[in-house]
């Protein structure tokens, strides 16, 4: 989850980054962090250096807009279906928002930006979230449309990195990509977590 106040304009900071993207040959170009790690669809023909300016420059967005997000996982290895793994995930959603009710209730709404992406997270946002907060709205959105949402998308890369490497478990276009564990920590993680709300 990325969280932005729509009070705090964050217009120039776009703007900005949409020129760095210009200058790198991608102008208006929809920043997948996953492909762009691991070399896949429109980013297998780039350079390595190309490829870590890219999530350099989505790193340095989120440096200056100062998002906050949160980050929920279930380890596929320890549940046994998607029922199971829907309820561990509804848990752990709902027992953060009660924790954190204080920062999120004088929001006249929250609104929910999703791409409906997949069935299972819809839902529980659907559920979970009208039934714990006084107003919420939810839009369907495109990806490329939203600098937010693919900000969302990197920290959901860079928190599945973490788990990685916190297992030695990275692959070695990962290891490569980003200089090792230490570089994956020291250039991304390690900065996420200072906007990480707990």
């Amino acid at each position: 989850m990325v969280f932005h106040d729509q009070s705090s304009d964050i217009t120039a900071c776009l703007a900005s980054l949409e020129q760095e993207l210009l200058y790198l040959g991608y102008p208006n170009h929809c920043l997948h962090a996953g492909p762009i790690v691991r070399m896949e669809d429109e980013f297998k023909e780039e350079n390595i250096v190309v490829r870590r300016k890219l999530l350099m420059k989505l790193m340095g967005f989120i440096r200056k807009v100062k998002i906050k997000h949160k980050s929920f996982y279930v380890d596929r290895r320890h549940v046994e279906d998607i029922t199971e793994a829907t309820m561990q995930l509804s848990k752990h959603i709902g027992t953060w928002i009660k924790n954190n009710y204080e920062f999120l209730l004088p929001y006249d709404t929250v609104k929910i930006y999703y791409d409906n992406g997949q069935v299972e997270l819809s839902r529980i946002l659907g559920s979970v979230l009208n039934v714990l907060l006084p107003s919420v709205a939810t839009k369907k959105v495109i990806p490329s449309d939203y600098r937010l949402f693919q900000v969302a998308d990197f920290i959901c890369t860079m928190k599945l990195t973490e788990l990685k490497m916190n297992e030695h478990n990275m692959s070695k276009q990962e290891l490569r990509f980003f200089g090792g564990e230490n570089g994956a920590w020291k250039n991304y993680i390690k900065d996420l977590k200072k906007y990480e709300l707990l």
